[in-house]
């Protein structure tokens, strides 16, 4: 089987569009091609001229003309809406800790366009700009969260009253973000924890997340802490830690989604795609089995890195989805490509076919990468890839260049990650 699928990349290709059951990111043209970024560090911004810092307790419009810059935490008080028009440019100060905090009962109206996206960015000079010059974007609603009490605090160096989030509102609105760029964010805090891309902590349905690039954040580049999330079409690119991170009992649905990893990055722990948890036992996190486990619907996703690696870097290569005890996930039409294995379970998991329907993985492609499954415990390992070797799972291996298998791998211009079809 593998020898037939390597022979057909001599053959001509064309783009899978979305009548088809395409794997991976999809669409009758490549959405990423106007409004990413994939070289933001020589990209050249205009200066700032308006200063914004503090707290925001009426409501604001930030306009395209002008170019902002953020100064420290600016939190968007409780029933004020932080509206943005499209093109405007928000420019982040390196020599604070610069976040923007849509405080619960809050929102944000930041809904660029194709053309005209929305870019915060790092205040530093062109090619001065790196991974954690300034912190990042916190939304915080007041849906269902797996905490004791059900309310929780961001430890990020806020204001612990204008810090809470989570309730019973599972379709709580935070505000838009759609045609979003995050670049250069993940600062760390006086306790020396960096802060995530974009943090959604008890997001509620109503919430719109759409077209949001991260890129460069020297932790994770999106982190969901519970809530009932919708979100399509994002983007994380050279995240030092995780793309996606899913805890505190979040229900997330995730669609046609990339995370695009360098093989040369990674904290102390691993970084990954997907790492999913419910609570963080090795912080002494207490489960509440009244509420909600993490379950994550992701599908049409792809995950790959930004090069081909080679024997010389094998060593580099992680595992694409961290998965710890008392989470779900279901995993479809996606891509997985250039991982040592598709999934690590942690330790404190108990591989068992009750446990395995729990992770259900269907129509996937999964490109140079060993086996699906792996754990600590080696016992286990055949046991989980056995569990998956069934024609119900239509998992298809291969394996192949970046540029054999997306329609145009190369960052040095705009990049298209749908998947060839070979005829």
């Amino acid at each position: 089987m593998r020898k037939n699928l390597l022979l057909l990349v001599f053959f001509t290709f064309t783009i899978v569009t979305e009548g088809q059951n395409i794997k991976g990111i999809n669409g009758d043209t490549n959405w990423l091609n106007m409004w990413t970024n994939f070289n933001p560090k020589t990209t050249s911004y205009n200066e700032a001229s308006i200063i914004i810092t503090g707290t925001i307790t009426a409501n604001m419009t930030l306009k395209k003309e002008n170019v902002y810059v953020l100064v420290g935490t600016v939190y968007v008080a409780p029933n004020a809406t932080l509206t943005i028009q499209p093109g405007t440019l928000i420019r982040c100060d390196t020599d604070t800790l610069t976040t923007l905090v849509i405080t619960k009962g809050a929102k944000i109206n930041a809904e660029g366009t194709e053309t005209d996206p929305i870019v915060f960015t790092s205040n530093k000079a062109t090619g001065d700009r790196n991974a954690g010059d300034w912190g990042g974007i916190i939304l915080l609603g007041d849906a269902p969260i797996n905490k004791t009490g059900g309310i929780g605090t961001l430890e990020f160096d806020l204001d612990p009253q204008k810090a809470m989030y989570g309730g019973d509102n599972k379709e709580s609105d935070s505000g838009i973000l759609k045609y979003v760029r995050i670049e250069f964010s993940g600062k760390k805090t006086t306790a020396n924890k960096p802060l995530n891309g974009l943090s959604l902590a008890g997001v509620g349905s109503k919430t719109k997340l759409e077209y949001i690039q991260v890129t460069s954040c020297d932790d994770d580049s999106f982190q969901f802490y519970g809530g009932y999330v919708n979100a399509a079409n994002l983007v994380s690119m050279r995240s030092a830690d995780d793309d996606f991170d899913f805890t505190q009992g979040v229900q997330c649905n995730l669609s046609n989604s990339i995370a695009i990893r360098s093989p040369f990055l990674s904290d102390s722990y691993g970084s990954r795609c997907f790492e999913m948890e419910t609570v963080d036992t090795r912080k002494g996190e207490v489960l509440d089995s009244k509420k909600e486990m993490t379950r994550v619907n992701a599908t049409n996703i792809t995950m790959m890195h930004t090069e081909d690696i080679g024997t010389e870097t094998e060593g580099l290569k992680h595992e694409a989805i961290l998965i710890r005890e008392n989470t779900f996930l279901t995993l479809t039409n996606s891509v997985i490509s250039g991982f040592s294995h598709l999934i690590i379970f942690s330790d404190t998991v108990t591989i068992s076919d009750e446990y395995l329907e729990k992770i259900m993985l269907k129509d996937l492609l999964i490109n140079d990468t060993k086996i699906i499954g792996t754990t600590q415990n080696t016992d286990t390992n055949s046991f989980i890839s056995n569990w998956y070797q069934g024609k119900q799972f239509g998992i298809e291996f291969v394996k192949l260049k970046n540029d054999e298998l997306f329609a145009s791998s190369s960052l040095r211009r705009k990049p298209d990650f749908r998947i060839k079809k070979f005829d």
